[in-house]
């Protein structure tokens, strides 16, 4: 399936959820995929990426920044403290904030280094232990404690189990996001993102869908 196919069927889905065209923005999940796909994206006019490890996004986006101008790149899988300095520096947009120890080193390092990129918190909607994210029960107290260290939230992301219907998690998602005043929603991926769409979802993670089947992980 092609960009220009995605783009047309999150455009169908904008108009048949009422909403406006232009209101999602798709996120080409670039992880693990060789430079020359990635490249052929960029070809057509897309600057939006996804990339899960800041060490495969530090290797791979300086060189392309450099050819391409405007590109938009945002860390959607696990953060480690340690590595919050580079995915700031690198990325304009985290989408996995998910413990008060994170929030507080991104604090810290906003101090620091004086600009911080859009923030997203990661909810585990589905409860599941060996998944990132704040509980659903504990996500408004972790936001508040977000916004009183003076972090820039701007809406929740999850990842809803592979073997439960997507569109359960994006409402309660979704319903968090409203009773909090957040109006990021990144939810949705290559197999249910016309269904975040119509759920509300701001932003959509598609990786497969637009570059075919992963290569094997690097290291």
């Amino acid at each position: 399936m092609s960009l220009q196919d995605i783009k047309t069927r999150i455009a169908n889905a904008e108009t048949a959820a009422g909403r406006p065209q232009g209101s999602v923005k798709l996120i080409a999940v670039s992880k693990v995929q060789p430079n020359e796909r990635v490249e052929a994206v960029l070809q057509q006019g897309h600057r939006c990426f996804g990339e899960n490890r800041v060490q495969e996004a530090a290797g791979k986006w300086p060189a392309l920044k450099e050819r391409y101008s405007g590109i938009d790149l945002h860390l959607i899988g696990p953060l480690q403290t340690n590595k919050a300095r580079q995915a700031m520096e690198l990325c304009n947009a985290i989408h996995s904030v998910d413990r008060p120890k994170l929030a507080k080193t991104l604090a810290r390092l906003t101090q620091e280094i004086g600009a911080c990129p859009d923030l997203f918190i990661q909810v585990n909607t589905g409860e599941e232990e060996q998944k990132a994210g704040v509980l659903p029960s504990g996500a408004d107290s972790f936001i508040a404690e977000c916004r009183d260290l003076e972090l820039p939230v701007l809406g929740l992301m999850c990842i809803p189990p592979v073997d439960e219907e997507p569109s359960l998690h994006f409402a309660l998602l979704a319903k968090i996001a409203d009773r909090n005043g957040l109006e990021g929603l990144s939810m949705g991926m290559s197999g249910d993102f016309e269904t975040a769409v119509a759920l509300g979802a701001t932003h959509v993670r598609v990786g497969s869908a637009i570059f075919g089947e992963r290569v094997k992980s690097q290291g």
